[in-house]
């Protein structure tokens, strides 16, 4: 594990809470010089502590009203079954999650739909379709309360 100092933290926090910052803002906000935030970000980015920045869009103002978490069971447990079943999953774009979990169920999707009849389809002809899925079971979210929000960071060791 990388040891963070409460600056790294700051700037992890103001990243998370604006991903489009400018640097001279955010060595502001963390009270730094804008080359030294900049060297401290680039090197928070080539940890890969940040894994990249991007968009948050919102599902329902594009149509994608139903989210759907689908257990999947899977038939003949192997390092290669599970690869491919894994780059099936990513290559499904309403997949927006995938999760290997322990229990009953092998994996954990959600998936994003704009209707109950695109969400069949999906699951008939793309889910279902990949070998070695055996069953499929899903649960609707009535509302969504909470998506991603920024992850705690109280955890982290404060020196570096």
């Amino acid at each position: 594990m990388i040891a963070f100092d409460t600056t790294d933290r700051a700037i992890l926090d103001r990243l998370q809470a604006d991903g489009r910052i400018a640097n001279i803002d955010l060595a502001q906000a963390v009270s730094l010089s804008p080359s030294a935030c900049l060297r401290r970000l680039r090197a928070l980015e080539q940890d890969g502590v940040i894994a990249g920045y991007r968009a948050e869009l919102d599902r329902a103002r594009l149509g994608l009203d139903l989210t759907i978490f689908v257990e999947l069971q899977v038939q003949g447990h192997s390092q290669q079954t599970s690869q491919a079943i894994e780059a099936a999953m990513m290559a499904i774009p309403s997949v927006v999650a995938c999760h290997l979990i322990s229990g009953p169920a092998d994996l954990l999707l959600e998936v994003a739909a704009s209707s109950l009849a695109a969400y069949e389809r999906i699951l008939l002809e793309q889910i279902l379709a990949v070998p070695s899925v055996v069953n499929a079971r899903s649960t609707f979210a009535i509302r969504t309360v909470k998506t991603r929000g920024p992850l705690p960071l109280d955890h982290l060791p404060r020196e570096r």
